[in-house]
């Protein structure tokens, strides 16, 4: 069996999601050689972008809502040179439509927003707002709806449209703590944390392909295919992997990271405890005869009173995602896409039959988010003196998105330093 040891140890990072990304990123930017190992063809995860042969275009796996108040996120895109493809949405603003009533807003927060009637939800007041303390602020067994309890101009039309999507989950579930960090990281922040990102070539373009190529070109190697079947244990250490049908030995001065989802973690690490699965995301993807600008004429659009929650619009592409979605992911792909259609059709006033279409089921898109399953939440560091855990169902603070895989693996890759001063100072 061939023996990775180096005279400084190889790191061997096991996922090439965001999280197994930003760890090996941090790693390689060390000087310390790294080895990135991907059990599917690509690079991403669940931010990874593909070419649909249907629409033929290029589509994102999912939708995601990315802000300035991703200070992780937007660290990592600047070093990897992807900040080329991300355009920053000034002031911050965010449109909603309320496909019940017509209704139409835009929220603009920053600086004396409370005070100015159009700028907030239709018929709120300054004080309704200032009741999203109350999660900020929240005790860990609270859920969102323990905190801000249902009801008032705001439940409906910003609380769970903002909880549903960032936490994948009904409000009367998911953690508040969670939910408060997200309002302590934007609208405690100020307007530029609030500004929105959007990813207009595609997330694979801004977040994925520009980060395997600065770590191929700080001398990082990946390898796809390559499924982790097992690890051995021994003197309270990782001594090997079964990575891509082959065994490895590993170094004295060798480490892990694990950034692979928490129920493969959880099958390979003895003891560790790790949150459950969460709901489905489900996905629709549109091809439109031309651009139609949407409402609010920002590329994306909040929906209200409907099944679906979000509109992306790129180019001739419409899509729109759901949360917290296992029962409609248990239908087949072509009523999704015609129930979501309605949604589509409505909200952008197109007549005719529903267009061409791309369905994407996201099982187990998240881990589950509610207290108990929160407080199962691991640290990045580990009781094996060489492993590290990475990924978005790690303690990270923060709801199951981007901005905490990479924060995640920021952990683990801090973790992997620490690791190696220990074994140092033992020599």
């Amino acid at each position: 069996m061939p023996d990775s040891s180096s005279s400084g140890g190889t790191v061997h990072v096991i996922g090439a999601g965001l999280a197994g990304l930003a760890a090996a990123l941090r790693l390689a930017e060390r000087g310390v050689p790294v080895r990135l190992y991907e059990q599917a063809p690509q690079a991403g995860g669940r931010c990874r972008s593909f070419h649909d042969s249907t629409l033929d275009r290029r589509l994102d796996n999912g939708s995601h809502m990315v802000l300035g108040g991703n200070r992780a996120l937007m660290d990592y895109a600047a070093r990897t040179g992807g900040s080329d493809a991300l355009t920053e949405i000034r002031p911050a603003a965010f449109p909603f439509l309320d496909l019940r009533d017509g209704a139409a807003w835009t929220l603009r927060p920053g600086g004396l927003w409370l005070f100015d009637e159009t700028r907030r939800v239709p018929g709120s007041r300054p004080w309704h707002y200032l009741a999203a303390l109350r999660a900020v602020t929240a005790p860990a067994p609270a859920t969102l709806d323990e905190a801000l309890p249902p009801g008032g101009p705001l439940h409906e039309r910003l609380w769970r449209p903002l909880a549903i999507s960032a936490m994948n989950g009904p409000t009367a579930r998911v953690s508040a703590r969670l939910f408060g960090a997200v309002i302590r990281e934007t609208l405690l922040r100020g307007e530029a944390a609030c500004r929105p990102v959007i990813a207009s070539r595609g997330l694979a373009a801004a977040f994925v392909d520009p980060a395997l190529r600065r770590l191929e070109a700080l001398g990082g190697t990946i390898r796809f295919g390559a499924r982790l079947d097992g690890l051995r244990f021994a003197d309270r250490r990782v001594a090997g992997l079964s990575v891509g049908g082959a065994s490895l030995d590993l170094g004295a001065r060798d480490s892990v990271v694990l950034a692979a989802p928490a129920w493969v973690v959880e099958r390979l690490v003895p003891g560790l405890r790790v949150p459950p699965p969460g709901p489905a995301i489900v996905g629709v993807h549109y091809r439109i005869e031309a651009p139609v600008p949407l409402p609010g004429g920002l590329p994306f659009l909040g929906l209200v009173g409907g099944v679906a929650e979000w509109l992306f619009a790129r180019d001739d592409v419409v899509s729109v995602t759901v949360s917290d979605a296992d029962a409609l992911a248990a239908r087949p792909a072509d009523e999704i896409a015609t129930l979501l259609w309605r949604d589509v059709a409505a909200a952008l006033r197109l007549d005719g039959p529903i267009r061409p279409f791309r369905v994407v089921k996201e099982r187990r898109a998240t881990p589950d988010q509610a207290p108990d399953s929160v407080s199962r939440r691991p640290p990045a560091q580990t009781r094996w003196s060489n492993l590290a855990l990475a990924g978005d169902w790690t303690e990270t603070g923060l709801p199951a998105t981007l901005e905490a895989a990479v924060r995640s693996g920021n952990r683990a890759a801090e973790a992997v330093f620490c690791q190696r001063s220990e074994r140092l100072r033992s020599l």
